[in-house]
């Protein structure tokens, strides 16, 4: 007989210090059977449905809620996101669930709850029916995760990878594990424990420490007979919560005993690499003296105004750099959806006076003026040349930039597009007729995520620091609710 699981997704990363709210039109929605659209595609989602087929599984899909990192989500997307699923797993509770199965991110904040998917997996304990049910799932790297999180659920995987590169087979290897608990009828328990230390995004990648010791570590942890996984997750320094910060999870049918000894060692670990947890980035007229007259594609790097961490996307502090020192064959994409509104009409090849960029946050210097040639227009849709980039994580196979236009002035090229879009993929730029190999410079609005593309490409790799809402100075920010003492914000022995 099949196993009977419930699916469903929740996936958003949240900058609490950005600007505006995001609402429920800046998420995208699929209920019930508009779930299954996703088999087989790059997305943990994707590749989850896909393997439940293969386990023989009789998937029973409610609803998945994802959207771009942005600003705090309103509180009324949560309560109809609990509207939709009640409504889907309800019935289906009644009839008799095997299992759950979650897609979820692990940063998500509202209006009214700085800790949403423990908040879900504590409201979802208590509907009829699924108080002793296995409930599994996925979640990204960079989740604040909390007690609640680890009490409500019995087995959540993380990413092992930043950039994400092994999003879906997170995804698949916790559906294993969950077909592991149904055929065995044995379940495991999370051990939890969180570290008061705050990774700057631009220090949370894989191959880097503190993360690459830490990765390293849980990997020969794993290896104990009892234990399931052990997760390291990163957490999301941007968002505002009490439960900020990087944290350990042992998923475990063995003795508490075993799994806080693992945690010990986990927690002692990150503690003796505390100092790697911040990032240095040069400033922009630097970086460009250095890199005039190198051969070889230059990748300048600005973390300042990261689309994956939550930023606007339209930062004009390179694009203000690249016209004053006149750097030739260089390109940056910007998202400014009213520039590729007033490009309507324009012929290709006419030329116009536009106002660029500096719309998005009060931290910018503003639009900048320029007189820029039309070079195309698309609809700004694009398929991912990677499977496994970071971008499938969030998206899947394709991406929605919104319509978009190509335009030139000077040296310079933009993409502007009417969609965020995080730099995770090459295909965004070869789809409107750029190849970026053929550029001498490229800005790229990001921390770490955008390595996996643009690593192979690139002769060098250069971090600058500009304004914006990302920055890697984390004291900058004004924490309010993020518990105290926390390094590196503060002094601590």
């Amino acid at each position: 007989m099949k196993h009977r699981v419930l699916f469903a997704g929740l996936f958003h990363e949240t900058h609490t210090f950005v600007e505006g709210r995001t609402k429920l039109d800046d998420f995208q929605i699929r209920r019930g059977s508009q779930m299954l659209t996703c088999i087989g595609d790059a997305s943990p989602l994707g590749s989850a449905l896909k393997l439940a087929a293969e386990l023989g599984w009789e998937v029973l899909p409610t609803v998945d809620y994802r959207a771009v990192p942005s600003a705090t989500v309103d509180a009324a997307v949560y309560e109809q996101f609990l509207a939709d699923f009640s409504m889907a797993a309800l019935p289906e509770l009644a009839r008799g669930v095997d299992a759950i199965f979650l897609i979820l991110h692990g940063a998500m904040v509202t209006d009214r709850d700085c800790d949403v998917e423990g908040s879900f997996l504590s409201w979802l304990r208590k509907l009829p029916g699924a108080a002793e049910l296995p409930i599994f799932g996925v979640y990204d790297l960079h989740a604040n995760f909390s007690a609640r999180m680890a009490a409500g659920a019995d087995c959540l995987i993380a990413y092992r990878e930043n950039p994400h590169s092994d999003a879906a087979q997170s995804a698949c290897r916790s559906a294993r594990l969950l077909d592991r608990c149904l055929l065995s009828g044995v379940r495991p328990q999370m051990a939890f424990r969180s570290v008061p230390l705050l990774l700057a995004p631009t220090a949370t990648g894989t191959v880097d420490e503190p993360m690459r010791s830490l990765e390293g570590l849980a990997r020969q942890l794993e290896q104990q007979a009892d234990f399931w996984a052990v997760n390291v997750a990163a957490g999301f320094a941007f968002a505002d919560a009490p439960d900020t910060r990087m944290s350990f999870q042992v998923v475990t049918t063995g003795t508490n005993e075993n799994a806080e000894a693992a945690l010990d060692q986990l927690v002692a670990h990150a503690w003796e690499l505390r100092d790697h947890a911040g990032h240095a980035e040069e400033s922009v007229e630097a970086v460009l003296e250095r890199i005039q007259g190198l051969s070889g594609l230059s990748v300048i790097v600005e973390p300042s105004d990261n689309i994956g961490g939550g930023a606007p996307g339209d930062g004009t502090a390179l694009l203000r750099a690249f016209i004053t020192h006149s750097i030739p064959d260089c390109a940056v994409a910007i998202n400014d959806p009213e520039a590729v509104a007033h490009l309507q009409g324009i012929s290709i090849g006419d030329s116009i006076e536009l106002d660029v960029g500096g719309k998005g946050s009060r931290m910018d210097a503003g639009p900048v003026h320029l007189r820029a040639t039309l070079i195309s227009r698309s609809d700004g849709r694009f398929l991912l040349e990677d499977r496994q980039s970071h971008l499938a994580s969030m998206c899947g196979d394709a991406f929605e930039m919104g319509p978009s236009a190509v335009v030139r002035s000077g040296g310079v090229t933009l993409l502007l597009t009417s969609k965020k879009t995080a730099p995770m993929d090459l295909g965004q730029w070869r789809s409107q007729g750029i190849d970026p190999e053929n550029l001498s410079v490229i800005g790229v609005k990001a921390a770490v995520a955008h390595r996996r593309a643009y690593d192979p490409i690139a002769a060098r790799m250069l971090w600058v620091n500009t304004p914006g809402p990302c920055s890697s100075d984390l004291k900058s920010f004004p924490y309010r609710k993020l518990s105290r003492p926390i390094y590196p914000l503060d002094r601590m022995p």
